[in-house]
């Protein structure tokens, strides 16, 4: 029967290269498979001593027949190399090696006999023997032939991963090729005001608008819903102006809390306040030659409208906890979705700052009294996602038509995204065109009862701004939207019934 023996290692030998004395032991060795096979029992025990010092791992077979089992039993996993006697009973040296080769072709025979002859070492050479060793063979002989063979193997290995990360490395710069050129397309098409979608004559005016004012360094106030493309339009009015190869800054002013929204406009000096470890600079700072386009500006808080009234009016700032004033060259865009007009009578918005950002003021229509716009915006959106806009039936895109998209460009995408999903690889119909449905429970007020003995209006106020800031999970900016409060208005509500974010 083949026996298998486990490797024992030793510290003699370079790692994973033969030394002078043809020794290869390393940690690649006992990756290195080799079957010894011979009739003679103490043939088998000295080269399995000898490979196995090494740390190669070595199988014995007593005959050919044996060997071939082993060799059998081997997959997936085969022997690298089988050192083999000649004469044996059959299947003999010979004829293993014709099987082996025939079968295994990518192991290599070594042939080990006592009766060598030029005839039979040009037959087995042209079998395809890699070696051919008289018996009886020196120690150091048989580890200086076997070293070489192993050095090549691992070379074959390491050659082969090579070929492996040379691919991997190619197949990720195609994609990362790919990546550029679908963004240096998506940048093209930001990069003129022809490429934005506009099939409605109202669009079209709102372009016209924006191409003029590009042009020039005046400050320019976008108005309109949530989703209607508002920062679209501000990046394709920097991109045509001559500003357009300095910075392009972005800020949603209602995302932050306004102690940390004045430093990012602004900066911070060094031990300002805990945890300035060092001096910062603000988006102005950064922005200086170019653009800073202020979303959701309607939400910021009286303390930073009176800096920012005074970028406009001087161009100069202070860092929060600065002393020396910084002069800035940045044009600003902005943008809300509130009525300012409103906020001004609220109290909530500086009538001075409006009017020195509504020196240019654009507004865009919402997508439900511009229903041309529809299918355009949707063929986009789909080959962005690589689909054929033949995917969106006509019934599916009758259904798109008639539904008033209250959220507006982003409810669309949600819309198809969705839909796409829903149908795989098929076509999208009607049936698969969903929308959102309201929590009719929690935008009612008729579930709510007053009872006899009466209530207590702030604790109903308190009570719905807890249940906003759970439904939004915490997000204040959405519960205050859910309660038709600004952020400011929100955190001095909460500040006032105590409740902890």
């Amino acid at each position: 029967m083949a026996g298998e023996k486990h490797a024992k290692r030793t510290d003699r030998g370079a790692q994973g290269a033969p030394d002078p004395d043809g020794r290869v032991e390393g940690p690649e060795t006992r990756g290195f498979r080799i079957l010894v096979v011979d009739d003679e029992a103490a043939i088998l025990r000295s080269l399995e001593d000898l490979l196995s010092e090494e740390g190669y791992h070595v199988a014995t077979a007593g005959s050919g027949r044996e060997a071939l089992d082993a060799l059998g039993a081997s997959e997936p996993a085969p022997f690298h190399l089988v050192i083999t006697d000649l004469r044996m009973p059959p299947p003999d040296g010979l004829e293993l090696l014709r099987t082996i080769k025939k079968q295994w072709p990518d192991t290599e025979v070594m042939l080990l006999t006592a009766f060598a002859t030029r005839e039979t070492a040009r037959e087995a050479m042209k079998e395809g023997a890699l070696e051919y060793v008289e018996k009886p063979y020196k120690e150091f002989e048989m580890l200086l032939r076997v070293g070489r063979l192993f050095e090549r193997y691992r070379l074959a290995r390491a050659s082969a991963r090579l070929e492996e990360e040379r691919a991997r490395l190619e197949t990720e710069r195609e994609a990362l090729a790919r990546r550029v050129e679908t963004l240096e397309g998506l940048s093209q098409s930001y990069n003129s005001f022809e490429h934005l979608i506009a099939r409605s004559p109202v669009m079209k005016e709102v372009f016209c608008l924006a191409r003029k004012v590009a042009a020039t360094n005046a400050i320019v106030l976008i108005r309109g819903e949530s989703g209607t493309g508002k920062s679209v339009l501000a990046r394709a009015i920097h991109l045509a102006s001559s500003r357009r190869s300095r910075s392009f800054l972005k800020i949603n002013c209602s995302a932050l809390p306004e102690s940390l929204l004045e430093s990012e406009l602004f900066g911070h000096e060094r031990g300002a306040f805990t945890g300035a470890i060092r001096q910062k600079d603000g988006l102005f700072s950064v922005a200086d030659g170019g653009t800073l386009f202020l979303d959701e500006i309607g939400d910021i808080s009286p303390s930073i409208q009176l800096k920012l009234l005074q970028v406009i009016e001087d161009r100069t700032f202070l860092r929060v906890g600065g002393t020396q004033p910084i002069t800035v060259d940045v044009r600003i865009l902005a943008a809300t979705n509130r009525v300012l007009e409103k906020a001004i009578a609220a109290g909530d918005f500086r009538e001075d700052l409006f009017y020195r950002l509504n020196v240019f003021p654009i507004l865009i229509p919402p997508l439900r009294d511009r229903s041309e716009d529809v299918p355009p915006l949707v063929e986009r959106f789909l080959r962005l996602k690589g689909v054929n806009p033949g995917a969106i039936s006509p019934k599916a895109m009758k259904a798109l038509l008639q539904h008033p998209l209250a959220g507006n460009v982003r409810e669309l995408e949600n819309i198809l995204e969705r839909a796409l999903i829903l149908a795989g690889e098929g076509p999208v119909g009607p049936e698969l065109i969903q929308y959102p449905q309201p929590d009719q429970a929690s935008n009612t007020l008729e579930g709510i009862e007053i009872p006899d003995e009466g209530l207590v209006l702030e604790e109903v106020e308190k009570q719905l701004i807890m249940k906003a800031l759970r439904k939004a999970n915490g997000n204040k900016s959405r519960a205050a939207a859910l309660l038709g409060l600004t952020r400011r208005t929100l955190y001095s509500r909460m500040e006032r019934y105590r409740i902890k974010p």
